[in-house]
């Protein structure tokens, strides 16, 4: 029996608080799982260049809960060790086996599927337990090993009459976290991290009842047996090839990782790189309307089949971040802090290759089945719209693929909506004039008195939109955004025809004085020839100064955030209108500011504006009226 201290040296401990100062405790189980998996991969791999001169057969992890015992055991049928590798593994806190074992093998292992550092996860055992003994014995023709440790740096190792190869871990569960004693909790962390490892992992077993031979008995009672539950999927879809896979696979795989989550995803894009780093996954676009925030953490980060996490900001592009699906690379660090994430050129070259891997999916769909696309765009237009804003590069490639809908669901890309612009849109600089609505059922009456002007109307009704057209304007300068419901449209498009005023320059004057005398300051005045079944009084707001309080609003305190904006609007009087004339010539000044009020009140009522006591008082009125 030998004795003796674990060498922990002020060498090597900065290194083990570093990468493996874990917050929480039910790490341990995904570190122990994770070590097994390790030493079963790597006997496969040692069999496979003909290294180890022994049958692999069907290895299996198994986690057994002893509750009255407190005890956990984590038993593998992988590679063991000697007493020796105990020594050297184990006693050595920050040696790393499986990185000694990469360096080794570093030509043939490059596909081995090592998750790593045996020797230092191992240490996340003490966090739950106040003993830990290792049992094991090595696919080597050598003795068994056994060694215990109390969590203090005095150990004893001495022989085991194990006989079977591999390794088992018993922890002896402190006080403080008997609440890993519970079948259900042990089975709840296993799904987390442990769901897709690529050996089987058992843990109990399950009835299953046998089939009903065909010529048994109308009274047979149907068999049953126990066997193995293997708890996980050893080879879920994203570590199969695309072309192995069906789209019934793909479907099957996102209800096998959100098995709560009743609708369909629309479509997928599969990540398969190896240069110039590994990663592989499968994403999927879910219906996200304009919700920007109810998606978020759905996405799934492993290290080689080993789940890490579900925050993947800073791997992958933020706009991306409401999507979901899984992201497997053995480039990203299990256990790195945030700004050292950020900062990693391997996690920034990854988070630039699945933005360029998404628009290039986009663009393929958008060209095979534009029609699907279209049905679909409502469903992912605020992922692509966000896209668009925050990353220059998907920014870039968007232009093939991100579409302008119209009023009447048509669907335009930006060089098709330019192309038909050039017809009749154009305003007084030349510029090419997008009119647009926000809300189709509230900008209604706006819509349809441009639609009867020939115009073509877009709905761009996103809560970014005011940030893109921005952009979008900064980017072309020959194009111009207005909501159908800004600065009066035929102010801003070239008309040949100017529709001539009924009244003189001094009539308008006077009537200009009569309405500010009863309109509030924050509305300016403006009198215009119209048609003159047009609206009497139109209530519309200066494009930026609208534009700049959306921003404003859609920002908060954030990323877009410009404070609070003021309130102003356009009272646009068509001058043909009986209304307009009524006014003018209406000496009594009371029944005057009657019918302002009550016109300005119709035209805030069309644009939502009229709320609370002044809504009240204006349906009192309208009673009155009716009367």
């Amino acid at each position: 029996m030998a004795t003796g201290k674990i060498n922990v040296s002020v060498e090597n401990i900065f290194p083990l608080i570093k990468k493996f100062l874990y917050s929480d405790h039910e790490i341990f189980l995904r570190e122990l799982v994770s070590n097994g998996t390790d030493a079963t991969l790597k006997l496969k791999h040692l069999i496979s260049i003909g290294e180890a001169k022994v049958e692999y057969g069907n290895p299996i992890i198994e986690v057994k809960v002893d509750k009255e015992g407190k005890k956990i055991h984590i038993i593998d049928q992988g590679l063991g060790m000697t007493a020796d590798e105990v020594e050297k593994y184990i006693n050595q806190v920050a040696f790393s086996g499986a990185e000694e074992f990469l360096d080794k093998y570093k030509d043939s292992a490059k596909d081995s599927g090592i998750i790593g550092h045996f020797g230092l996860g191992f240490y996340s055992a003490f966090m739950v337990a106040e003993k830990v003994e290792i049992i094991t014995k090595s696919y080597k023709d050598e003795p068994a090993a056994h060694w215990t440790c109390d969590g203090s740096p005095e150990f004893t190792l001495g022989p085991a009459d194990k006989t079977s190869r591999g390794t088992e871990i018993i922890l002896h569960i402190a006080e403080d976290s008997l609440e890993f004693l519970d079948d259900s909790k042990i089975s709840g962390l296993l799904n987390k991290y442990n769901k897709f490892m690529p050996i089987p992992i058992k843990f109990g077993t399950r009835t299953e009842t046998l089939p009903k031979p065909e010529d048994a008995p109308e009274d047979y009672v149907n068999e049953t047996v126990e066997t193995d539950n293997i708890i996980n999927n050893p080879n879920p879809a994203w570590t199969k090839q695309p072309s192995e896979l069906s789209d019934e696979d793909y479907k099957n795989f996102y209800r096998e990782l959100y098995p709560m989550q009743f609708e369909e995803p629309l479509f997928h894009i599969h990540l398969n790189v190896d240069y110039p780093f590994n990663l592989t996954g499968i994403l999927y676009f879910p219906k996200l309307g304009n919700d920007m925030q109810i998606q978020k953490d759905k996405i799934q980060l492993y290290q080689n089949q080993v789940y890490v996490t579900d925050n993947v900001e800073g791997i992958v592009p933020e706009f991306l971040t409401m999507l979901k699906g899984v992201i497997d690379s053995p480039d990203i660090p299990l256990n790195v802090s945030r700004s050292g994430l950020q900062a990693d050129g391997a996690v920034k070259k990854i988070s630039n290759y699945i933005t360029r891997k998404v628009a290039d999916k986009l663009k393929a769909l958008f060209n095979e089945n534009r029609a699907d696309f279209e049905a679909k765009w409502n469903d992912i237009k605020i992922v692509l719209e966000y896209g668009m804003l925050s990353e220059e590069k998907f920014y870039e490639k968007a232009g093939a693929f991100v579409l302008y809908p119209t009023v009447d669901d048509k669907y335009f890309t930006l060089d098709e909506l330019k192309e038909k612009l050039k017809e009749n849109q154009t305003d007084k600089d030349g510029k090419l004039v997008v009119l647009y609505a926000g809300n189709k059922d509230a900008q209604h009456s706006y819509i349809e008195a441009a639609k009867d002007k020939g115009y073509e109307v877009l709905l761009l009704d996103s809560p970014i939109i005011s940030h893109l057209i921005q952009k979008i304007e900064n980017d072309n300068s020959g194009l111009t955004f207005v909501r159908v419901d800004s600065d009066h449209i035929d102010n801003l498009i070239k008309k040949e025809e100017n529709t001539i005023s009924k009244l003189s320059d001094d009539e308008k004057a006077a009537l200009k004085t009569s309405l500010e005398a009863y309109i509030p300051k924050a509305y300016s005045v403006q009198l215009e020839a119209m048609d003159s079944q047009a609206a009497p009084f139109i209530i519309t707001q200066p494009e930026f100064m609208r534009r700049m309080k959306e921003m404003s609003q859609t920002g908060g305190g954030g990323m877009f955030g410009m404070g609070n904006m003021p309130e102003m609007y356009n009272l646009v009087v068509n001058t043909n209108s009986d209304l307009a004339s009524s006014i003018l010539n209406t000496e009594d000044k009371t029944h005057q500011e009657h019918l302002v009020k009550q016109a300005l009140d119709l035209a805030k009522l069309s644009q939502n504006l009229l709320k609370g006591e002044a809504l009240t008082a204006f349906v009192k009125r309208s009673f009155e009226m009716i009367k």
